[in-house]
C-alpha cells in the first residue's frame, strides 16, 4: 500500500510546488534592482519612484542627476544621499540642519528628523552627541565643562564624558550627529549635518516581501504582513482550486489511513499557526510542560464558571478545583487577534520558571479559539487590594510594615530569578501591584506574563516596537529611546515605583493633597529624606520596622533613576533590602516620572493587557 499514499501526496502537492517555484521569481519580475549612478545597484528595501510601493519603504531619487536623495520612509523628509550599501550603511546629509550649522543658528538645536521606527528596518545613528536644552533661568544641577549661552530662549549643556547626568525635568534631551571630537569648544563645528546611519532589514519583513506582502506593525507593536489586493485575488483563486481538489483527496486519504492504522482522522488536518507554536513548546519541554486540559474539563473544574474572582482587559478569572482537591484560579482569556502567539508566549515564559516568588502555572486550555490558564489559587488575591487606603475597610487594615518588607524582598527575589536564574532571561514589562498575587501567608508571587519578552541570558539590550506596560510603572527608556536601551533595568524601574506605592499607601502621583497634579510622591518622600524631616510612616511601631521601611525607600529611589545604568540590578536590590541601613548610599534625586496616567476608565496599557 506504500505507493498509494506517495501517489496521493504527489497529486495533491504538485500544483503547489509548481506555484511555489513561480512565486520565487516574483520579486525579480515586479521589483528588479536598478542602477543609480555612482551609488551602483540598488535593491530592496530601497526602491525608486517608478516602482510599486510594495517594492520597498525607502525611495531613492535623482539617479540620472549629479546628486541623489532618499526618503527613509515614503512621504517623509528628503535627505541628500552620498553612499549606500546593501550591507546596511548609508551616508546622508540633512540640508536644513547644514544651513543652520553654517549660519551658527540656534535652530540647529532641534531633534534630527529621522523616523523613530520603520516597519521594514531599524535605524541606528553611528555617532551622536547628547545635549541638554534648558531654560536660561534653570540652574543645571551638575557642573558640565561645556555649554553654549548664545541663544535667546535657552541654554545648551553638553559633556565629553560618556556617563550622563540626570537633567532637571524642564530640560529637553537632544541627540544630534557629531562631526569629530576635536571641536568640542565650538558646538557648531562639533555637530554635523552629514552622518552615517546603519539599517537592518527585519527577517520577518524580508520574508513578507518575498511573499508579495507589505510589512507593517499593529497598534500593539507586533509585526504583520499585509498582502496586496491584486495579488491576494490571484492567490485566492489558485488556493480555491487547489483546496477544492485537495479536500476531496485528503478525505479519501484519511479514510484509507483510518481503516488501516490507528491514526485519528483529525490528525490529517493541519493545525493553525498558534497550535503549531504550542505543539513545538510541548515537544521541547516534554514532561516539564504544564498539563493541557480540554474546555469540557475546564467547565467541570469551575462548575460551569460559577464563581468569578475578577475581571480585566485580558478576560475573567474563576475559582476552580482540580480532581485532587487543589484550589485553582482559571484565567479565561478574551479572543486574541494574534492567532494565539501572545498566549503561547505567556505559557512558554512562565512554563519554564520554578521559584517560590513566581506563580505556578498548573495547566492550560488551548482548544480552537478558547484560551485559558490554570494557576495555583492565591487566597489573599492581588497586592493592590491590600496597599491602597481607598481599597481598605475597617475589617481589613493596611498590612504591617514587617509584612510589606517581606513582600518587597520576595518580589525582588522573583525578579532576580527571572533576570538571572533561568536558562534564558525573562523581562516581565508589566510589574505592578495588580500582577503581584499573595498566598495565605502573604508570600508574593509575580504573575501575568502576557507582555513578557524572552532573550538569551547574556543579552542585555532588547529591541522592541512601541512601548509596553502600564502607565505609571513604565521606565523612561521604554517610551523614549533618548534615555537608553530597553533592558532588564526597565523591570527594575517598575519595581521601584511599585515599592513606593506600597510605602505611601496611595498611587505615586498623589499623597496628602486632593489635587493629583500638585505633588509627585517620589519627589515628596525624597525631599523629606534630604532635609531629614519625619517620614510619617504610620504603623512603624519599632526601630526594626522603621529601618526596614527606610531601606525600602532608599532602594526604590535607586530603582527609579532616569538613567538605566544608574539603577542597580535586582541582585543588588535584594542586598540593599537585606543589608544594613548604614551601608545604603543616598541616591540622586529621580528627575523624571513615567508618562501621565490616562483619564479614569481608559486603558492604561500600550498593549491591551491589564
Amino acid at each position: 500500500m506504500a505507493p498509494v499514499p506517495l501517489l496521493v501526496f504527489f497529486v495533491l502537492f504538485h500544483p503547489l510546488l509548481l506555484c511555489a517555484s513561480k512565486e520565487d521569481a516574483w520579486p525579480l519580475k515586479k521589483c528588479p534592482p536598478f542602477n543609480c549612478g555612482k551609488l551602483g545597484e540598488i535593491r530592496f528595501p530601497f526602491t525608486n519612484n517608478t516602482s510599486p510601493e510594495i517594492c520597498g519603504p525607502s525611495v531613492v531619487d535623482g539617479c540620472n542627476e549629479d546628486s541623489q536623495r532618499i526618503q527613509l520612509v515614503r512621504g517623509g523628509k528628503w535627505f541628500e544621499l552620498h553612499s549606500i550599501s546593501q550591507a546596511g550603511t548609508m551616508s546622508i546629509t540633512d540640508k536644513d540642519l547644514r544651513g543652520h550649522l553654517n549660519s551658527n543658528s540656534c535652530d540647529s538645536f532641534n531633534n534630527l528628523s529621522l523616523p523613530p521606527s520603520l516597519p521594514y528596518f531599524s535605524i541606528q545613528e553611528i555617532s551622536t552627541q547628547t545635549l541638554f536644552k534648558c531654560d536660561p533661568s534653570v540652574n543645571f544641577p551638575h557642573r558640565l565643562e561645556l555649554n553654549y549661552t548664545g541663544c535667546k530662549n535657552f541654554s545648551i549643556y553638553y559633556t565629553r564624558n560618556t556617563s550622563l547626568p540626570s537633567p532637571p525635568p524642564t530640560c529637553s534631551i537632544l541627540q544630534l550627529p557629531v562631526n569629530n571630537t576635536e571641536s568640542y569648544g565650538d558646538i557648531f563645528r562639533l555637530l554635523t549635518a552629514t552622518f552615517s546611519i546603519e539599517v537592518s532589514v527585519l527577517p520577518l519583513c524580508y520574508l513578507c516581501y518575498l511573499q508579495r506582502g507589505e510589512c507593517d506593525h499593529t497598534m500593539e507593536g507586533n509585526l504583520k504582513c499585509i498582502h496586496s489586493i491584486e495579488e491576494s485575488k490571484k492567490l485566492r483563486l489558485t488556493l480555491g482550486l487547489v483546496i477544492s481538489i485537495g479536500v476531496l483527496i485528503i478525505t479519501i486519504c484519511c479514510v484509507i489511513i483510518r481503516k488501516y492504522s490507528s491514526i485519528h482522522f483529525l490528525s490529517c488536518w493541519r493545525k493553525p499557526r498558534g497550535s503549531q507554536s504550542m505543539e513545538v513548546f510541548l515537544r521541547n519541554y516534554g514532561t516539564l510542560a504544564p498539563k493541557r486540559y480540554s474546555y469540557s474539563e475546564l467547565k467541570k473544574m469551575t462548575k460551569n464558571f460559577k464563581e468569578k474572582l475578577g475581571q480585566g482587559g485580558y478576560g475573567s478569572v474563576f475559582k476552580g478545583n482540580l480532581l485532587d482537591g487543589r484550589l485553582v484560579a482559571v484565567k479565561v482569556l478574551k479572543k486574541s487577534k494574534s492567532n494565539g502567539e501572545e498566549f503561547v508566549n505567556e505559557v512558554s515564559s512562565i512554563g519554564m520558571t520554578s521559584h517560590v516568588n513566581i506563580v505556578t502555572l498548573l495547566g492550560f486550555c488551548f482548544e480552537g479559539p478558547k484560551r485559558a490558564l490554570i494557576y495555583e489559587f492565591m487566597s489573599n488575591g492581588s497586592l493592590d487590594k491590600h496597599i491602597y487606603e481607598e481599597n481598605l475597610s475597617k475589617a481589613q487594615p493596611k498590612l504591617r510594615w514587617e509584612t510589606l518588607y517581606q513582600i518587597a524582598v520576595g518580589i525582588a527575589r522573583g525578579l532576580e530569578y527571572l533576570h538571572r536564574g533561568c536558562n534564558t532571561r525573562i523581562l516581565h514589562f508589566d510589574i505592578k501591584p495588580h500582577n503581584i498575587l499573595l498566598d495565605e501567608n502573604f508570600c508574593p508571587k509575580i504573575s501575568d506574563f502576557g507582555l513578557a519578552k524572552i532573550c538569551p541570558s547574556k543579552e542585555s539590550i532588547v529591541s522592541m516596537l512601541g512601548a509596553r506596560g502600564t502607565a505609571g510603572y513604565i521606565a523612561p527608556e521604554v517610551f523614549c529611546r533618548n534615555f537608553g536601551g530597553v533592558s532588564h533595568k526597565s523591570d527594575v524601574y517598575s519595581y521601584g515605583m511599585l515599592v513606593l506605592e506600597m510605602i505611601g499607601g496611595k498611587k505615586n502621583f498623589r499623597v496628602g493633597v486632593d489635587n493629583a497634579s500638585e505633588i509627585y510622591f517620589p519627589h515628596w518622600i525624597y525631599k523629606r529624606l534630604e532635609i531629614g524631616e519625619e517620614l510619617q510612616l504610620r504603623g512603624a511601631g519599632n526601630e526594626v520596622e522603621e529601618q526596614n521601611a527606610r531601606k525600602m525607600i532608599l532602594a526604590s529611589l535607586w530603582c527609579i533613576q532616569t538613567d538605566p545604568s544608574n539603577r542597580p540590578p535586582m541582585s543588588r536590590v535584594v542586598d540593599m533590602l537585606q543589608g544594613s541601613l548604614e551601608s545604603l548610599p543616598f541616591p540622586p534625586k529621580p528627575y523624571l516620572s513615567s508618562p501621565p496616567r490616562p483619564p479614569h476608565g481608559s486603558n492604561s496599557n500600550s498593549n491591551s493587557n491589564s
